[in-house]
């Protein structure tokens, strides 16, 4: 039991116990804890030294003081139980178990932040996203079982062609599908583009010289920062975990063409956890555009203001 006020750990810095609370009540909700109750500061700090390395840099983004970034990094270690930085030659550096936390709390930051701005939720068990600055991007996941009646043929026959080949890229089934996938292999936290095929939704999208030239280039950030990055690419580490299928509804706005000009791009996309010919994990990607998209709350005018001479999906 903590028995030492909320003011006296902020104001003193009075180290905490390490020993978590039990859940004190019928939720499974922990007993009152005046550490908990600063987490999303706690992770701030966390987040932005990780990010900084540097502490003066830190307490200049945060706008507050060294003393408060330390306290707040102290206390997350001694909840966890192992340190996430050490200093060399006045350097912060990230632990092993520093990087290893690291892209969770950047992800549960910006879930908190999501469902705290109404940006993100989940309905009937599957993942909505609604973020509209600095510009759109509107996600719904849709039930696998929605996608037999959806009546795209490229989706399905991609479902059908990765569960004949289970997964494996050389199989005859996906081989003669990879001319419309694009392929990522992770390379540490990064996803890198490994393959384009020359008439998938990317290419035609993006254009030829985006198709041979993006071979080896990590997944762009999404708009919104690293943090909300780890929202958007979600969906990569958990197909890369299950690996299975998850098939999603997308409306966003992306740079097109030679001339890069800020469009907007309604599509479908279907993730598909594949393996290479050394049986590394393969994500793979097939995406269509189509106006035919399900997305809680946006209004179908948005979804259609894709130029219609860009659908792919009658």
């Amino acid at each position: 039991m903590i028995d030492m006020p909320l003011e006296s750990v902020l104001r003193d810095g009075v180290d905490a116990p390490a020993t978590v609370p039990e859940a004190g009540d019928d939720l499974g909700l922990l007993a009152p804890d005046p550490v908990f109750s600063g987490l999303a500061e706690m992770l701030r700090s966390f987040v932005v030294l990780a990010d900084t390395l540097n502490l003066s840099h830190a307490v200049d983004r945060l706008q507050t003081t060294r003393q408060t970034v330390r306290r707040h990094i102290k206390l997350l270690e001694e909840r966890r139980g192992a340190a996430l930085f050490e200093l060399r030659d006045r350097q912060y550096v990230l632990t092993t178990a520093g990087k290893r936390a690291l892209p969770e709390a950047e992800y549960i930051l910006a879930r908190a932040q999501g469902w705290y701005t109404g940006a993100i939720e989940r309905i009937n068990g599957l993942d909505s996203i609604r973020r509209w600055k600095p510009h759109p991007y509107l996600l719904q996941q849709q039930s696998m079982a929605s996608l037999w009646t959806s009546k795209c043929d490229l989706l399905i026959h991609g479902a059908k062609a990765w569960a004949e080949a289970g997964g494996d890229l050389e199989h005859r089934s996906l081989q003669a599908l990879r001319r419309n996938m694009v392929l990522f292999r992770r390379v540490g936290e990064d996803w890198v583009c490994a393959e384009v095929g020359p008439e998938s939704a990317f290419a035609t999208w993006y254009g030829w010289r985006w198709e041979k030239s993006s071979i080896g280039l990590p997944l762009g950030k999404m708009p919104g920062g690293r943090t909300f990055s780890r929202i958007a690419n979600r969906p990569y580490d958990e197909i890369e975990a299950s690996g299975g299928l998850r098939y999603d509804h997308i409306h966003t706005k992306a740079l097109r063409g030679e001339e890069a000009v800020i469009q907007p791009l309604s599509f479908k996309r279907l993730l598909m956890g594949c393996r290479f010919a050394d049986q590394t994990f393969a994500l793979g990607l097939l995406v269509i555009r189509s106006y035919s998209l399900n997305i809680d709350g946006v209004d179908p005018e948005i979804i259609r203001s894709m130029p219609e001479d860009l659908v792919e999906e009658n």
